[in-house]
């Protein structure tokens, strides 16, 4: 591409990510948690932010490479600490309505060999602190977005064939084409892909089913909804009722299973990139809504870590539907980032589930969701289980079976 259309294409990614996925209001601050890598593009969206009428616009850069050197050789003692003036500078900013603005761009293979305990350790004492703040984003209780941009180790991990110019490129390429920042209105486009979601997740809701029945190359599911559930796709409103959309892309609709009401088998059709690791190949075998049994062909320790985050992260948050017929998964290509992966495939979360999946939930207190099957847990991961040969059907109160995912695709 040259570097005039990169440009403007960039900023058109940008605009993307303030109108459409924060949404930004007049006199709002706005946080950015970002790689060094994505500086070009952090510049455009405060640029855009600031237009948009923001008060503030605050942004933290992370570098991996720091990360990495904290892994490798800090005590545990350091592993476990986590800064305690980031969480409260966090919760102040949420109860001021910020708008918070993820970048996730790592190298997939960043943690490959270090110790999966080490890295559990530090992951778990992260998410237990930030757990409060973690309720404002999980709960769309303030705007938030998650988007990506290139680097070069993510890249070349998607093009190993290329340089890490050529594969950027690429990458950028690839990018811009499932956000829709392609099209002429790019803004007006997500306008219209979210309302066709809706029409899914309003159908859903209308049929109200009691149970979903998965079966496909090594997985035979059974997946308990509560009664109170609702399927929604990523269209949030905020406690300030703005609307936001939290993923971009995104292709999934979505809702919460019963805690203890998932039995069988399920097996991953993409790799899972976690804490700086692969999890390939692996399945999870549920009874009663709990891992009883695993397997994984590669990351089997990182995914052993997963599971005993805490008692909440050996059951499941989230279930998700993806036809296999959309932009990325029509790709071909396999992205090592779950934002990207999980919205190529039908997929399903190990951890904490979401209140506003189910009626009234932001309103309810900690117990009452506990009471109707919530499960409760300081981590959130998404795993992808969808393919061209998966079959999804609904079961009615009455007992009555109907397909919704016949090949891997919607059937209504």
């Amino acid at each position: 591409m040259t570097l005039i259309n990169f440009d403007m294409k960039l900023e058109k990614y940008a605009e993307t990510v303030v109108q459409v996925g924060l949404n930004i209001q007049k006199g709002q601050t706005v946080f950015i948690n970002t790689p060094i890598e994505a500086t070009d593009f952090v510049h455009k969206v405060v640029e855009q932010a600031f237009k948009a009428g923001a008060k503030d616009v605050l942004v933290e850069y992370i570098d991996s490479q720091l990360d990495l050197l904290k892994y490798e050789l800090a005590p545990e003692e350091g592993l476990k600490s986590f800064p305690q003036w980031k969480v409260k500078g966090l919760l102040d900013m949420a109860e001021e309505n910020v708008a918070y603005l993820n970048v996730y761009a790592q190298n997939p293979e960043l943690l490959k060999d270090i110790d999966p305990n080490r890295v559990a350790v530090a992951t778990k004492a992260a998410r237990a602190a930030m757990k409060e703040f973690q309720g404002y984003i999980g709960g769309g209780r303030i705007s938030w977005a998650i988007v990506s941009v290139p680097t070069p180790e993510w890249a070349q991990m998607i093009f190993p064939n290329l340089n890490k110019e050529e594969a950027v490129e690429q990458l950028w390429d690839q990018i811009f084409a499932v956000t829709r920042i392609n099209n002429e209105e790019p803004v007006e486009m997500w306008k219209d892909h979210i309302s066709s979601l809706n029409e899914r997740a309003n159908y859903l809701n209308k049929k109200k089913y009691k149970k979903l029945h998965y079966s496909g190359p090594g997985t035979n599911l059974t997946i308990e909804l509560p009664d109170a559930h609702q399927w929604l796709c990523a269209k949030f409103t905020n406690d300030k009722g703005t609307n936001f959309v939290p993923n971009l892309p995104t292709e999934e609709v979505f809702t919460i299973p019963v805690k203890t009401g998932v039995n069988g088998k399920v097996s991953s059709t993409k790799p899972l990139h976690y804490n700086g690791t692969i999890i390939n190949n692996f399945s999870l075998t549920f009874k009663d809504g709990k891992v009883v049994d695993f397997a994984a062909e590669e990351g089997f320790e990182a995914l052993k870590g997963l599971l005993e985050t805490d008692e909440g992260a050996s059951y499941l948050g989230e279930v998700a539907l993806v036809p296999h017929h959309s932009p990325i998964s029509n790709s071909n290509l396999v992205f090592y980032n779950t934002l990207y992966d999980e919205n190529a495939s039908c997929h399903l979360a190990l951890g904490n589930a979401l209140p506003i999946c189910i009626k009234n939930g932001k309103q309810m207190s900690k117990e009452e969701l506990l009471q109707i099957g919530f499960n409760d847990s300081i981590t959130h991961v998404d795993f992808m289980i969808g393919s061209d040969k998966l079959h999804i059907d609904g079961e009615t109160v009455e007992g009555l079976v109907e397909p919704i995912f016949l090949d891997g695709n919607w059937v209504i």
